[in-house]
């Protein structure tokens, strides 16, 4: 193939052409040290440059100060569904949750086995079609933490401003941290997968109030204590050193557009093209999602027939468009609109989107 597609996975995703092309030149010589960021020791200088900085951008744009840690852990963001209650939660404690699809049903079976679970808000019985209102959330006044899932991959929808808690909150914003402008400091914890926004599989990106971190259980084994990481500057066992490289320069990409202010700005006309283009033809494309509640990132939607979803599929492959396949457990079709993906890209796609309706 000659030329790069229009990737619309939805993780692992697109990554900007930017931060491809630099990694490319960097590959077999890492800063001249004669060996490839890949093969670097995670002692060394050169590493220790990349770890600080990633976490320094982080830090930078997010708006936090040092009262919170960055950490680079391994295992996915599904790791950290069990390392939290293991960390925050005992047998005579309780934990609220709020279920908003797959992610979030899998964070709950998981906190079940360490301690009391408080449903505090589901939207299970509209099939996930929806957020649930704030002012229909049931939110105790005593428990360790409120868990959410800010963004769901699956079905297409997203929280579009949180609930206020006096309760420590805990967010895992895997596949929309960093598409907007946030008060980040309202979280307690966030973590985050870094396949869909901040680069390829490998890292997970775990931020944490160090004032929770005080409340970690001590009796649980070194390698699964959040403070084991956070004293150690993550490199209490040997860092998935490329992956953090990557999200560095992701980070750094990130800054160099304009921050978060210009990174929104742009993923909003990039949803308004698809959703536009949807509203404008919704007895061809039909979104799965309450319009209140539609995700920015993962855009899901029918059309009229199975039959017709696979050949939309097929032929938008063969166009130059591809990860449009929606997820096994729901079917249709997903458009995800992260970052790296270029308005253009949208526009396109849109594009596309209008010459098959006519076309079917």
């Amino acid at each position: 193939m000659s030329e790069r597609i229009y990737n619309f996975n939805a993780g692992p995703a697109t990554l900007p052409l930017e931060v491809l092309s630099k990694a490319q030149s960097e590959l077999l010589n890492y800063k001249n040290s004669g060996m490839s960021v890949m093969e670097i020791s995670h002692r060394s200088k050169d590493y220790e440059e990349i770890n600080n900085k990633a976490i320094g951008f982080f830090k930078e744009l997010m708006g936090l100060d040092d009262s919170y840690k960055v950490m680079f852990m391994g295992g996915g963001a599904s790791s950290q569904f069990a390392l939290m209650p293991m960390n925050f939660l005992a047998a005579d404690k309780t934990a609220a949750y709020i279920d908003t699809g797959a992610w979030s049903e899998k964070a709950i079976n998981e906190a079940q086995k360490f301690g009391s679970i408080h449903l505090a808000g589901s939207s299970k019985e509209k099939n996930y079609r929806a957020i649930p209102n704030i002012d229909s959330l049931e939110i105790p006044d005593k428990a360790e933490y409120l868990h959410l899932t800010s963004n769901n991959t699956i079905f297409g929808s997203q929280w579009q401003s949180y609930p206020s808690t006096n309760l420590p909150l805990f967010c895992d914003m895997s596949s929309d941290i960093l598409s907007r402008k946030l008060n980040y400091t309202d979280f307690s914890f966030i973590y985050a997968g870094s396949q869909k926004n901040l680069g390829p599989a490998g890292v997970t990106i775990v931020i944490a109030k160090n004032s929770l971190l005080e409340k970690c259980n001590s009796d649980i084994p070194l390698i699964f204590n959040y403070n084991t990481h956070a004293r150690a500057n993550s490199l209490y066992n040997t860092p998935p050193v490329f992956p953090i490289y990557m999200v560095m320069l992701v980070l750094e990409w990130i800054k160099d557009k304009g921050g978060l202010e210009a990174v929104e700005k742009e993923n909003a006309a990039k949803k308004d093209c698809i959703y536009g283009l949807m509203d404008d033809n919704s007895d061809f494309y039909r979104g799965i999602v309450e319009k209140e509640s539609r995700s920015w990132m993962n855009i899901t939607m029918r059309l009229p027939s199975e039959d017709l979803e696979s050949k939309f599929i097929t032929e938008a492959k063969a166009a130059g468009f591809g990860g449009l396949k929606g997820h096994r457990s729901v079917g249709g079709v997903r458009v995800s609109l992260y970052n790296a993906m270029p308005l253009v890209g949208a526009e396109k796609l849109a594009e596309f989107m209008l010459g098959f309706k006519k076309r079917n």
